[in-house]
């Protein structure tokens, strides 16, 4: 399984606005984790369509989750990047070359789809059980109990002040 970078940079962003007291602009978000800002802001417009995050605009517009962060899954985030489709897609190769199998033979799905299928539920049910609460509280695990606080420290700089909403 392969995601997209996206999906790292919308749940570091969501990680992030935990901490924020006021909206935060894209370009600040961007300036924290060193990434392009034009591609930072495509995952910030995918997270807002999928109404995990809102835009406030005006001189202290940006990003704020649209609910709190026990309520967003890993999954949501994953999904407004990445879409809903399943990582695997068959496409009955049982059904084609010399030895294919007939129309009455494929009526359920074929071993390798099973398995395939059974494994993308225990994957998205697993990042379903992950909230962006539960990631904040690991930053602090990580890195100490004032790194959540440290960035929403820096968050409030002066930098931060009069940037647009993205």
């Amino acid at each position: 399984m392969k995601l997209s970078g996206g999906v790292e940079w919308a749940l570091h962003c969501c990680v992030v606005l935990t901490a924020a007291a006021e909206p935060v602009p894209a370009a600040r978000l961007a300036e924290l984790h060193d990434v392009s800002g034009s591609y930072l802001a495509k995952q910030l417009q995918a997270l807002s369509r999928a109404d995990l995050v809102r835009s406030v605009q005006g001189k202290a517009g940006g990003y704020a989750l649209t609910r709190p962060p026990a309520e967003i899954s890993v999954l949501d985030v994953v999904t407004a990047i990445d879409g809903p489709e399943p990582a695997f897609v068959c496409t009955e190769i049982r059904r084609r070359g010399p030895m294919a199998a007939a129309d009455e033979a494929c009526t359920r799905p074929c071993p390798i789809s099973r398995a395939m299928a059974t494994a993308d539920a225990a994957w998205r049910a697993a990042l379903k059980a992950i909230s962006i609460a539960d990631l904040a509280a690991g930053v602090n695990d990580d890195y100490g109990p004032g790194a959540m606080a440290g960035i929403q420290t820096w968050l409030s700089g002066p930098s931060a002040l009069g940037s647009p909403a993205g």
